[in-house]
């Protein structure tokens, strides 16, 4: 669920973005059935998420959670980690948030028909609600955190992890500030890797 990141460390590439942002709707080795970049994209993905679950500042993280949580944790530690990215966007970009959407939105519009069809169910939900820009607000993750619990029918109880998320707060931040740093480092290497192919 760490959208905003995984389209954000894209880069420029357009195909890496769309691979990335379609990745999880595209299971095992399906991913053969796109072109090179895209294909690479998809790859990309899988790597940043696999770097990121084994990671031991993540897992840090995931043990700050309440254990009522469960296996949901590395799910709500994406989204906190969607929003210290948000909130601190020009720490990283140049290009504002609320544009840096706007353009994104309207690229992925355009290459809706490429997507598969999980992936263009959700975008126009994604767009009307301006998910990665909402991310940057407390108000906007507690929104997704109980759409998220409302899809695993109450089971999750990720609605209440905005009460960690404040009580940790500062916590959370540091620990992302410093993840994120070395997924930059990794995913630049993977990508070169995945493009050299």
């Amino acid at each position: 669920m760490n959208i905003l990141a995984h389209l954000y460390l894209s880069k420029n590439n357009k195909n890496i973005l769309i691979g990335n942002f379609i990745a999880d709707a595209v299971k095992g080795k399906k991913y053969n059935n796109y072109p090179k970049e895209i294909r690479a994209g998809i790859l990309l993905h899988r790597a940043i998420d696999h770097f990121t679950d084994t990671h031991p500042i993540v897992r840090k993280s995931k043990r700050r959670l309440n254990s009522r949580y469960r296996h949901y944790k590395g799910v709500i530690i994406d989204i906190f980690y969607d929003h210290y990215l948000a909130k601190n966007w020009s720490n990283y970009a140049e290009v504002p948030l609320d544009m840096y959407a706007k353009h994104t939105y309207s690229f992925l519009q355009e290459n809706n028909d490429k997507f598969p069809s999980r992936i263009q169910t959700i975008l126009p939900y994604m767009i009307e609600y301006n998910w990665l820009v909402s991310y940057a607000s407390l108000e906007g993750i507690e929104q997704v955190l109980q759409g998220m619990n409302r899809r695993s029918k109450g089971i999750s109880k990720m609605d209440l992890a905005i009460e960690d998320l404040s009580l940790y707060y500062t916590e959370f931040e540091s620990d992302f500030t410093q993840f994120f740093k070395e997924l930059e480092q990794f995913t630049s290497e993977k990508t070169t890797l995945l493009l050299s192919k």
